[in-house]
């Protein structure tokens, strides 16, 4: 087994994923190394903070130390990676983060979980994920406060990147599972444009919706996620030319945001234009203050329909929460729904052309610090109107709150601009940093 030259098994576990790659990629770093680092961070965190609903340990050393014996290849060469628990597995239980798929055993891998193999992934095991990937939570705790939520739904893939379990999860977005727990946790979340990235063998909610989530500790590290999974190459978005050109706009919604909230970003855009970027204040035309709204409407629709099985089979299994929003849904028209689709694609046209003048919109991704208490994983407002236009976002963490906790930073580009994005996101991430 390859021994890396004075890093301690906790100073592994920090390393980003690609600091570790190029180790692994000079044989100074062995996975077998790593991998046990983390599985061992996690022998010691687990109990407090319940990422993981299935743990493979040493199904991933056996896996690492067959990478070990061989020439570095794919771009995430013996790195361990977490996978939310909404996404098949064959090797791996696949629950959906309910009790009516208790030891599910999927036939075959998504192609997500295919294309991380092929790009030299070790597999750890699977994260938490709250009710099918909705809105009743799994348990799982802020990393950076025990007492607070990590976020949802993807929330065990949040807090284990967030704890050092693991330098790479995967996760979904079909409101703001990405971007918010992201947020809390003080780590970087990317949402990629929607259709991007294959979501087959992904528990589906809204077709219209649903989106792969990218999470990790820098942004250097979901960019390699991302061309991992086929959504760019490898080097897109790597280095930025200049410093970006930024549309601050704090949207209609500004004044539901905490005090601190609404303080972080300001304090984000006036270092980052103190720094050489060009924030230029601008307000959304009047017709996107409907998008929350309508992204409920359209996303209550889609989710009655895709788990009309669960609600008829398995009513009783259901929390109280998810029967009354699946009744909800199928309660909604079919005009109500196609009349939110289409506000959604007009306003998309009109982000594409404000986005014509800028790298991308500077804009709040929570309403302030981490919630407390575990029963509940925040309100994702400020993410449902770029989720339901398709755009690409990403949560770079911004300044601490009152409690001393990260608020996300989110950059939202135009769709299919994701490299763009990724590039002014390592500026300002940088400049944060």
């Amino acid at each position: 087994m390859t021994r890396s030259p004075g890093i301690s098994p906790s100073e592994l576990c920090r390393l980003s994923a690609s600091e570790a790659a190029r180790l692994i990629e000079r044989r100074e770093l062995g996975s077998e190394e790593l991998v046990g680092a983390c599985l061992e961070r996690i022998a010691a965190r687990e109990p407090e903070i319940g990422a993981w609903t299935h743990l493979a340990p040493e199904a991933a050393l056996a896996r690492a130390r067959e990478l070990d014996a061989k020439a570095s290849g794919g771009v995430l060469h013996g790195l361990p990676v977490g996978v939310k628990d909404v996404i098949d597995t064959a090797a791996m239980p696949t629950a959906y983060g309910s009790p009516i798929y208790d030891g599910h055993r999927p036939a075959r891998d998504a192609p997500c979980v295919v294309r991380l193999q092929a790009a030299g992934a070790v597999v750890l095991g699977k994260t938490v994920s709250t009710e099918l990937a909705t809105w009743n939570p799994g348990g799982t705790a802020n990393p950076l406060d025990p007492r607070r939520t990590p976020g949802g739904s993807s929330s065990g893939s949040a807090a284990a990147v967030a704890d050092g379990m693991v330098p790479l999860a995967l996760g979904s977005q079909t409101a703001g599972s990405t971007i918010r727990p992201a947020s809390f946790c003080g780590i970087v979340g990317l949402k990629p444009t929607h259709g991007r990235l294959d979501v087959s063998g992904v528990k589906p909610l809204s077709a219209r919706l649903d989106t792969l989530g990218l999470l990790a500790r820098t942004v250097a590290d979901v960019r390699l996620l991302g061309a991992a999974l086929g959504g760019w190459e490898a080097r897109d978005g790597a280095i930025p030319e200049r410093a970006p050109s930024l549309a601050f706009v704090r949207t209609p919604w500004w004044e539901r945001a905490e005090p601190e909230g609404r303080r972080a970003l300001q304090d984000a855009a006036r270092r980052l234009a103190d720094a050489g970027a060009r924030v230029s204040d601008r307000e959304l035309p009047p017709e996107f203050a409907a998008l929350p709204d309508a992204h409920d409407t359209v996303m209550a629709f889609d989710t009655a329909r895709s788990l009309e099985h669960e609600y008829r089979e398995h009513g009783k299994q259901l929390s109280e929460t998810l029967r009354a929003y699946i009744e909800r849904g199928m309660e909604i028209a079919p005009a109500a729904a196609a009349g939110a689709a289409t506000l959604a694609r007009e306003c998309r046209a009109r982000l594409e052309a404000m986005l014509a003048e800028h790298d991308a919109l500077l804009t709040p991704a929570v309403l302030g610090e981490a919630p407390q208490g575990l029963g509940h994983t925040g309100d994702p407002l400020f993410c449902r109107p770029w989720t339901l236009l398709g755009a690409p976002a990403i949560s770079v963490p911004g300044p601490v709150g009152a409690a001393g906790l990260p608020i996300g930073v989110q950059l939202v580009g135009a769709p299919d601009r994701d490299a763009g994005l990724i590039a002014a996101a390592v500026w300002v991430q940088d400049t944060l940093r």
